[in-house]
């Protein structure tokens, strides 16, 4: 006898925690400071803003690995579309939230 609850339940919470770290990292690229729009006074909101998606950058590398770590059991399932496209959106978020947190040392917070 198997218990294949546990397996679903393991894709399930890992999905969940890829559909967050999406919403997390789409929220930080509409907030993003990008452009040279330069308001009189406005210095301390874009560091604010700034500190905003390096701490949001960070939660989206945690929650991608630990949803990674979810999605990949050591048995895999007879689907590798499935893992492919996973793999894909990973790669994408772990990639946005990296480029994010460099160009944030290098552009915004000199």
């Amino acid at each position: 006898m198997s218990n294949r609850g546990i397996g679903r339940g393991r894709i399930f919470v890992g999905e969940f925690l890829l559909l967050a770290a999406v919403i997390i990292c789409g929220t930080t690229l509409l907030m993003s400071p990008h452009g040279s729009n330069e308001v009189v006074g406005g210095d301390y909101v874009r560091t604010t803003v700034a500190h905003f998606l390096s701490h949001s950058a960070i939660a989206t590398l945690l929650l991608v690995a630990l949803a990674a770590w979810l999605l990949f059991p050591p048995r895999r399932p007879r689907k590798p579309w499935r893992d492919w496209s996973l793999i894909a959106i990973i790669a994408v978020l772990a990639g946005t939230s990296t480029y994010q947190l460099v160009w944030l040392r290098t552009a915004v917070l000199d």
